[in-house]
């Protein structure tokens, strides 16, 4: 074969093997970029969300049912988180305050990692801080429950150190639930109220 054909053809060959490599890595993140640069996870038929049996701040039993009739702003936290949980929260506080009267139809649930210390009067207590969002729903129960509800929602949790001084690492993802109680799509941890608030709009526009 002629030294310019065999040239050539390796060319081809690599232009396809970093095709598929392209095509590889979009395949396998499953994320697309939005034009705002926040990233939003694929929806189709994600199996984000279902059964779970916990109570409230109020030691009142709820289920997955409680989700309905609103849109709702799921995660999970503790309250003796350092960083991430108060500035989570003030952050959807800053978000209610941007939706204005769409705020009504938006219900925002923390659920607790940490069972041993988050009773329903320590999320009463927390959740009632100034600067987080009015009429937050705290969750907790059973370690048996709350595994559970972590599970239905691919929410990541281990306990790290023994004794009293022990914490938490979590996963960091808010999940945004519509009215029938179903995944609509994921609020990526740091990407600060206003897209937030768009993401929000945006869903609930569509439904």
């Amino acid at each position: 074969m002629p030294r310019r054909s065999i040239l050539l053809f390796a060319g081809a060959c690599i232009a396809i093997a970093v095709a598929l490599a392209i095509i590889t890595v979009v395949v396998v993140s499953g994320r697309a970029p939005t034009s705002d640069g926040a990233e939003v996870t694929s929806t189709g038929q994600p199996l984000v969300g279902g059964d779970f049996k916990l109570v409230n701040q109020d030691g009142r039993p709820v289920d997955q049912t409680m989700l309905n009739g609103k849109w709702s702003l799921v995660f999970f936290g503790f309250t003796y988180c350092p960083e991430f949980c108060p500035t989570t929260l003030a952050e959807l506080g800053a978000v209610q305050q941007r939706l204005g009267d769409k705020a009504d139809n938006l219900q925002i649930v923390f659920v607790s990692i940490d069972p041993a210390r988050d009773t329903p009067q320590a999320l009463k207590d927390y959740l009632s801080s100034d600067g987080f969002p009015k009429g937050t729903i705290g969750l907790t129960g059973t370690p048996e429950q709350v595994a559970t509800a972590a599970k239905a929602y691919r929410a990541f949790y281990q306990k790290v150190g023994e004794g009293e001084g022990y914490t938490m690492n979590h996963s960091l993802t808010v999940y945004l639930m519509g009215p029938d109680g179903k995944f609509r799509t994921a609020v990526a941890d740091g990407i600060g109220p206003d897209k937030t608030t768009r993401i929000i709009e945006q869903a609930m526009a569509r439904g």
